[in-house]
């Protein structure tokens, strides 16, 4: 069931097609598809058009009389729509703010603070360098000590094994940025906090494209980006979650004028706002966040289920073409093939997929290479269709073959 009509009888059917209209088109004729935007999501024409409002007539116009107007309450406005539409979060308790991994930093401080006495963070060592790297660090810096979780795909009983009297927070991703396996959020979080601990979820991989449920699940801490699946632009700010329930001991370590109770008062001393604000630091990136805004304005019309079960066929659809085409070349999927438990995106291992990656981008599909052995079909489902896909790996079969 991989025919051309397969794919044009998937285009036909797809709820969400109309929304590839939205977007910029690609002007690069040597395109085949792009199958990379759980990295780098395509600009949307909303975007491109509330940019040139933003500067001509909120900055050129009313200039400096904008922060008062409507700038200083953009990162709680934006960020209560975000938790809304997508994370499954009361108002107040998510905020638009600095990178992933500066908003990473802050709520990992935070947690580890909560927990005195505790003196370990866990984490996986198949987890994102950024996690990590921070992880090491907060570590250091604390005299924590890092204890390590070594499995490709985190379950409850991994982190079962390494969690105990000693853990102040456990780091982990939601979905695997390599093989897009989903871990279990609400399982993980209820067994932490069963022992004490508390639980920093990275929601990069997930957030616009995985219905989230972090009020539900009574998450503590969650980070992500919004240049991915919500398609916010390269380096757009990043988002953090904080339940409400420690908001009033929530204190992150960098305490910039932003974050401050009065934040023109110009204080000698330090008081942190109530709420989710005390989250910000420095001066919020206005621009950045206008393509964050439409992302979210997007997705909140086209609804985060119709996107996930999108995404379920999408992967599905690269796995049949990959078990029909690639397999007898050489690939393995990496990703789960249980549809409940893989994320936006699907990983095919080869043995030669760092040369095989370099080829593939110079003939038209963009993909990502992710080391040692794996490329990533990423699958965003407002701007991605069935034919595309199709094309592209029938292009991957031509160029391995």
């Amino acid at each position: 069931m991989t025919t051309p009509e397969d794919a044009e009888r998937l285009d036909a059917a797809d709820e969400l097609a109309g929304f590839r209209d939205r977007f910029l088109p690609i002007t690069d004729p040597g395109v085949v598809a792009y199958l990379d935007g759980n990295s780098l999501g395509r600009p949307l024409r909303a975007t491109a058009a509330r940019l040139q409002e933003v500067v001509a007539d909120q900055w050129g116009a009313r200039l400096i009389r904008s922060w008062e107007e409507r700038w200083l309450t953009l990162p709680e406005e934006i960020g209560d729509e975000l938790g809304r539409v997508a994370l499954g979060a009361a108002p107040g308790q998510t905020i638009v703010a600095d990178s992933t991994s500066v908003c990473l930093y802050k709520v990992l401080r935070a947690a580890v603070a909560l927990r005195p006495g505790r003196d370990e963070i866990v984490i996986d060592t198949g987890n994102f360098p950024t996690d990590r790297f921070l992880a090491e660090s907060v570590a250091a810096e604390r005299g924590h000590t890092v204890r390590w979780i070594d499995a490709d795909d985190v379950r409850a009983e991994d982190v079962a094994a390494v969690t105990g009297p000693r853990t102040a927070a456990v780091v982990l991703s939601h979905v695997d940025y390599r093989s897009a396996a989903i871990a279990d959020l609400a399982g993980i979080t209820r067994l932490v906090h069963d022992r004490g601990g508390l639980v920093v979820w990275d929601l990069c991989h997930s957030v616009g494209s995985v219905p989230v449920a972090l009020d539900a699940a009574d998450a503590d801490f969650a980070v992500g980006c919004t240049y991915k699946f919500l398609n916010a632009g390269p380096g757009a700010p990043a988002f953090l979650y904080v339940n409400a329930r420690h908001h009033e001991a929530f204190g992150q370590p960098i305490t910039g004028w932003m974050g401050a109770a009065d934040t023109f008062g110009m204080a000698e001393h330090y008081v942190p706002a109530p709420g989710i604000r005390r989250a910000l630091s420095g001066t919020p990136p206005v621009l950045g966040m206008v393509g964050v805004q439409e992302g979210v304005a997007l997705l909140a019309e086209a609804g985060i289920e119709r996107v996930r079960a999108k995404a379920v066929a999408l992967g599905r659809w690269v796995i049949d073409l990959a078990d029909e085409w690639l397999v007898p070349l050489g690939f393995t999927v990496a990703s789960p093939r249980d549809d409940a438990r893989r994320g936006g995106h699907v990983t095919l291992r080869h043995p030669d997929a760092e040369r095989l990656s370099r080829v593939l981008i110079e003939n038209g599909v963009l993909i990502d290479f992710r080391r040692p052995d794996g490329i990533r079909v990423g699958l965003s489902p407002l701007t991605t269709g069935f034919a595309e896909v199709r094309a592209a790996m029938a292009r991957i079969r031509e160029l391995a073959a």
